[in-house]
């Protein structure tokens, strides 16, 4: 611990004389980081927060305002709807974003951040365009003709 500042001293003044003395008795010799450039973007006010994010592998998307992750997620619709199978999952997934989307109309938000509902109709219609065309309807095979011999020896009924 320290001695207290003296009573006629600065604390400016006083807190330089602090370091002056740590670092003439070697209290900063071999810290990890020494004579190191500081990072890249150590400037910017959030840069614990991205550095957080970075370390922690988390998506930055979780930061985000409930209504910009919905025009994020209303902007990657196509893609997350192109592999489901069945048109019936198709409007599902777009009435869930909906039905999202009309429950944050009631949440407070930020002015300027207003969501619209998506239209099922075009994401359908896109997901239709990236499916092969379904397969020709197969002809019934042709009736195999009866032989005569066997016409003449069958009763009707």
């Amino acid at each position: 611990m320290t001695d207290r500042k003296p009573l006629g001293m600065s604390y400016e003044s006083w807190i330089d004389q602090q370091i002056t003395e740590a670092a003439e008795r070697g209290d900063f010799d071999n810290l990890p980081g020494t004579g190191k450039a500081l990072p890249p973007g150590a400037d910017d006010e959030d840069w614990w927060f991205r550095d957080y994010l970075e370390r922690e592998e988390v998506s930055a998307d979780a930061a985000l305002p409930l209504p910009l992750l919905l025009r994020k997620e209303a902007d990657t619709l196509d893609a997350t709807v192109h592999d489901l199978p069945t048109e019936e999952k198709v409007r599902a997934a777009v009435a869930d974003l909906n039905r999202r989307i009309t429950e944050s109309w009631r949440l407070p938000a930020q002015p300027g951040l207003f969501v619209r509902k998506v239209d099922p109709e075009p994401v359908v219609a896109g997901w239709l365009a990236t499916r092969p065309a379904p397969p020709p309807p197969e002809e019934p095979p042709a009736p195999v003709p009866v032989p005569w011999w066997r016409r003449l020896f069958t009763q009707p009924g």
